[in-house]
C-alpha cells in the first residue's frame, strides 16, 4: 500500500498545503486501486498531479466539515461535465446525509441532485467495507459532529487515520497494531484547551503508545498558524526513542508518497 499526502493543512488550506486529502493505492487483480481519504479545500488540484480523479475507485469522508469534504463539489463538475462524457457514479462513503450536505454546498435544492455522479453510502461505526484490496473500518470518534477515524488494511498492512478527534476510547482499536498512524495534531499543548475537538502532539503520541504495536506516528492536520516542529517536539516527549519502527515522530508532508 502506498500513501500519498495530497493535503494535510488543518482546518483550512495553508500557504503550502491543501486541507485534508490522503491518496491510498494498492495493486490487486491486475490493476492499481485508488482510494481517497477526505477531499478537503484545495485538494482537487494537486490530486490531479497523481492521477485522473475519474480513476478513483472510492472516496471516504471522515466527516462533513469543509476542510475534509468541500472539493467533492469540484469533483462533481469533473464527473458530470467532462468532455469524454459523464463518469460512472463514484462510491462515496461518509457520515449520514453526505449527499444532502454536498448538494447544499453546491447550491442544489434537491438532496439527491448528485446521485448520478456519486454513489453515497453511509459509514457505520465498526462495520468494515471492502473496496477492492482495501478493508476499511470506521470508528466513531470525538468531534462536534458525526465523525470517524478510519482503519485501512491491505494484505496485513494497516494505516490508521484518526480524522479530527479528541482523545477517546475508539482510538485504541483504531490504532492498535497499525503500521502507520496519521494523527490529528491541530492543537498545541498548554495553549488549546477546548475538549471534544482535536488532539495535541503529546496526546497523539501517548494514545499511540498506549494502543500498542504502532510502527510509525505521523502528525497531520496542523493549521498554518502552528509551528509543526513545536507539535513534533511535544509528541516526541512521549514517543520513546527506537519505538515502533525506530523512527522518530514524523510530520505529514504534502506531495510526498510513503511505502507501507
Amino acid at each position: 500500500m502506498r500513501l500519498t499526502v495530497v493535503g494535510c493543512s488543518g482546518s483550512f488550506a495553508g500557504p503550502s498545503s491543501p486541507a485534508s486529502c490522503y491518496l491510498l493505492r494498492a495493486e490487486h487483480a491486475g490493476r492499481t486501486w485508488s482510494l481517497a481519504l477526505d477531499i478537503g479545500a484545495g485538494a482537487l488540484g494537486p490530486l490531479q498531479q497523481h492521477l485522473d480523479p475519474r480513476d478513483l475507485d472510492a472516496i471516504v469522508l471522515s466527516h462533513l466539515h469543509p476542510d475534509h469534504c468541500i472539493d467533492l463539489c469540484g469533483l462533481y463538475v469533473v464527473q458530470r461535465y467532462h468532455p469524454e462524457g459523464p463518469n460512472r457514479p463514484l462510491p462515496v462513503y461518509g457520515p449520514t446525509g453526505s449527499g444532502k450536505r454536498m448538494s447544499e454546498a453546491y447550491g442544489l435544492d434537491d438532496p439527491h441532485a448528485m446521485d448520478s455522479e456519486f454513489d453515497y453510502r453511509d459509514l457505520v461505526d465498526r462495520q468494515p467495507v471492502v473496496i477492492g484490496p482495501f478493508v476499511v473500518t470506521p470508528y466513531a470518534v470525538s468531534h462536534p459532529l458525526e465523525a470517524y477515524g478510519v482503519r485501512v488494511e491491505v494484505d496485513g498492512v494497516v494505516l490508521a487515520y484518526t480524522g479530527d478527534t479528541d482523545v477517546c476510547d475508539a482510538l485504541t482499536p483504531l490504532m492498535t497494531g497499525a503500521d502507520l498512524v496519521l494523527a490529528d495534531s491541530a492543537f498545541v499543548a498548554g495553549r488549546d484547551t477546548a475538549s471534544g475537538v482535536h488532539m495535541n502532539g503529546a496526546q497523539c503520541a501517548r494514545t499511540a503508545v498506549e494502543a500498542g504495536g504502532v510502527g510509525r506516528l505521523m502528525l497531520t492536520h496542523i493549521p498554518a498558524w502552528n509551528d509543526p516542529e513545536q507539535c513534533r517536539a511535544q509528541a516526541a516527549e512521549h514517543w520513546p526513542a527506537g519505538h515502533g519502527a525506530g523512527l522518530g515522530v514524523e510530520l505529514a508532508r504534502p506531495g510526498t508518497t510513503y511505502e507501507l
